[in-house]
Formats: C-alpha cells, structure tokens, sequence
C-alpha cells in the first residue's frame, strides 16, 4: 500500500461531503455519542460500494443506466427527506437544546443510507482503487479489500473527529435561539442541494 494511496484517500475522506455535513448536524444536534454512531454509520455504508468496486459489479452499475437512475432517486429522495427533518422542530436532525437523543442504531442506520444509496460511489471505488493495485492478478482482490479497509478506518476517524468538534461547539451555540434557527435551515438547505447535485449526476 503505497504513500501516495494514503494521501489519495486523506484528502478525498477529510472533504466534507453527505456523510460528514450528518456527522456534523447529529454533533451539534445530540452530543457526541450521537455523532460517533453517526460516524459509524456512515462508515458502514461504504461496505457495499467497495464490494461492489471488488466484485465488478460497479462495473454493470456504471453500464445500467436504469438501476443507476433508481438508486440515484432513491437516494435523492431520502436527502429531501432528512432535509425536512432538519427543518421540523421535533424532526431527526433538529438542533434544539432539550431534545431527547435517538437511538445509537437509528442515528447508524441514517447514516449508512445516506452512503448505500448515493450509486457515484461504486463508481467512485472502481476508479480510485485500480490504479493503486501491484498488478499482480492473484493479489488483486486482497489489495482491494486491504485498501478499502484503510479507507474507512481513515474515514471513521475523520468522521469522529468532525463530530467531536460540533459536539464540543454544541452548548456554545444552543444558547442563542437565532444561531440554533439559522444552524436548522442552514443544514435543511444543504441536504437539499447534495439531493439536487445527486439529481444531476449522470452514470
């Protein structure tokens, strides 16, 4: 595994993306242990991608533009979702000062289907690994697993560690009814903007 992998993989992790912009909202929203499980699920939701990068099935992923389009939608859909739940004032991802913290699962699960749903990323995988591969074929599918493995260990961390710091922000920025108002609309506004990018992409 090369030098040049590892910083490949840093950046691309440490970019905020759907996965860390949650991260944030459950850390600002309810507390540390919520973002860490959001960490957690966001991580888990690589697992199919990479696979799918292993196997070569984001291979037919990328050639079906009809199975592209319906993951793509769905996971549209579901961005618009959390969006509302941004905005609602009991909803999932409101940030208000009083407000009971959801399951450790719940969090996990909304965090795995923000990544499971979004198809660019077995496309991103069967990009990004390859070209990192030995050329070995008979060490090709254990570097693969070994990379993707790396990958989300790097992406838990960094995802952990954006949700420590909006933890940390937390009661600071509670104490102001305009700042939690803003912070609402500001992520309901993001979320609907990755859903309207994700729109857009094409296999």
């Amino acid at each position: 595994m090369t030098l040049q992998f590892l910083l490949t993989a840093f950046v691309v992790v440490i970019a905020p993306g759907t996965g860390v912009i949650y991260t944030l909202a459950l850390g600002l929203g309810q507390g540390r242990r919520a973002a860490i499980a959001a960490a957690f699920g966001c991580t888990f939701g690589i697992v199919p991608h990479l696979l799918a990068a292993t196997l070569g099935l984001a291979a037919i992923l990328h050639t079906s533009a009809v199975l592209f389009t319906v993951v793509k939608f769905a996971g549209v859909a579901y961005l618009l979702y959390l969006a509302w739940q941004a905005l609602r004032s009991d909803g999932a991802l409101a940030i208000q000062p009083n407000r009971s913290r959801d399951a450790d699962w719940r969090i996990a699960r909304r965090g795995a289907l923000i990544n499971i749903l979004n198809p660019k990323l077995s496309i991103f995988f069967l990009a990004l690994l390859p070209p990192f591969l030995s050329g070995d074929t008979a060490t090709a599918t254990s570097e693969m697993v070994a990379m993707g493995a790396v990958f989300m260990a790097m992406t838990f961390a960094v995802f952990v560690a954006y949700g420590i710091f909006a933890a940390a922000a937390r009661d600071y920025l509670l104490q102001s009814e305009r700042v939690m108002t803003w912070l609402n609309r500001s992520f309901a506004a993001i979320f609907a903007a990755l859903a309207g990018r994700l729109a857009l992409e094409r296999a």
